[in-house]
């Protein structure tokens, strides 16, 4: 079955583009809302990341979640978008000092913190303003995740967070600085997971060390459990809303969390992902020895997930009812990883039939490039067409 798209509106836009259908993205929040609120104490964050699109982040602002930022540049857009300051989170390896004083400048909520010496630059640029940031502490809980090794964090040792061995010192020198006030602990393990036995696992230890926490007197404002949750990017129409139920109840059940606690979420993908398509147009059916190619005007510049991940898009062709035949479908690129999918299904293309990849509202149009010297892909929305 193929998705439902304005394909004769599509004629008279320039490809590719990225066409984002804004009645699922606002039924997709409606469901975060709906589970979410079932359980107190549950704050969600938009994980800026995924699609800085303003038009997206004023639906999401809207729909009341805040925003997680990993950037200087994510701040201000979601403070053009209209998200209040003090829903903001910031995290991020390697922020640099403009990007630290522009939080403290605004008054964010909170520095994800994810190193002893970030915490000390934090603490400097803050007395120069004379303020306090707030901050928590990223720490890697050494939960591996089922999901590509690329967009697994939350192992002992890679470039994020703070190893947990050191968590018990860091929290004392967080406690002896004037200008930082720690109220929160955040985690992350990853993206796209869709075993919740890796969230049950995130639970598992992050109760465990609430409680040694609390045998040193230690008590915590917030948890942060970042995001993670992912999407079927095999069948888009028939699952297009991720399993938020599953994931809210997951963390209910299974996180001792404490009276006083706030749990915060940081959902990007599972927000956004299933709302947007890339809509290319062929240029060429080639004939090759042993297989044919679809050539399109979009490229890796256009959308880099297959080539980066190997990631798996759902192709339709929006133009053709004709017999399907097995083609690579491929981009213009002058790199022979510029492939969308090989040996895949569709109905028998031709020049100008009108292709959509299906999937790409997240880790889309946030991550063209110019190479080549391409133009950027436009976004458009179902309300501007």
């Amino acid at each position: 079955m193929k998705g439902t798209f304005p394909v004769k509106q599509f004629e008279r836009i320039e490809t590719p583009f990225y066409y984002y259908d804004t009645a699922l993205l606002r039924k997709t929040l409606d469901t975060i809302r709906h589970e979410a609120a079932k359980h107190e104490g549950f704050c969600v964050h938009y994980a800026v990341k995924a699609n800085a699109n303003p038009k997206l982040l004023r639906i999401i602002r809207e729909a009341g979640l805040g925003a997680d930022c990993v950037s200087g540049g994510e701040i201000e857009a979601s403070l053009r978008a209209g998200f209040p300051a003090q829903q903001i989170v910031y995290a991020g390896v390697g922020k640099s000092d403009w990007e630290i004083n522009l939080g403290l400048d605004n008054d964010i909520f909170c520095f994800n913190v994810e190193s002893e010496a970030e915490l000390e630059v934090i603490n400097e640029l803050a007395a120069q303003r004379g303020k306090t940031a707030q901050v928590a502490l990223r720490i890697n809980p050494n939960v591996g995740a089922h999901t590509h090794a690329n967009i697994t964090t939350g192992l002992a040792e890679n470039k994020f967070g703070i190893a947990m061995q050191d968590m018990a010192s860091v929290i004392l020198r967080t406690q002896a600085l004037p200008n930082v006030s720690l109220v929160g602990l955040h985690f992350h393990i990853g993206s796209q997971i869709l075993d919740m036995g890796d969230f049950k696992s995130l639970c598992n230890r992050i109760n465990d060390l609430q409680d040694e926490l609390e045998r040193h007197r230690v008590n915590i404002a917030n948890i942060n459990v970042g995001g993670g949750l992912g999407i079927d990017y095999q069948h888009p129409n028939r699952l297009p809303i991720p399993d938020f139920k599953s994931y809210f109840d997951t963390y209910a059940r299974h996180l001792k969390l404490r009276p006083h606690q706030t749990l915060h979420f940081e959902l990007g993908r599972a927000v956004v992902a299933q709302c947007g398509s890339l809509i290319t147009r062929t240029l060429y059916i080639k004939q090759g020895t042993a297989k044919q190619f679809a050539i399109v005007d979009a490229g890796m510049t256009d959308l880099i997930r297959p080539a980066l991940y190997q990631a798996y898009h759902k192709i339709e062709n929006l133009s053709s009812e004709e017999p399907k035949e097995t083609y690579d479908v491929v981009g213009p690129i002058c790199e022979s990883s510029d492939v969308f999918a090989k040996q895949i299904d569709l109905n028998r293309c031709h020049r100008g039939d009108l292709i959509a990849i299906r999937s790409a509202g997240a880790y889309g149009e946030i991550m063209a490039s110019q190479y080549n010297c391409r133009r950027l892909p436009k976004g458009y929305t179902s309300e501007d067409l």
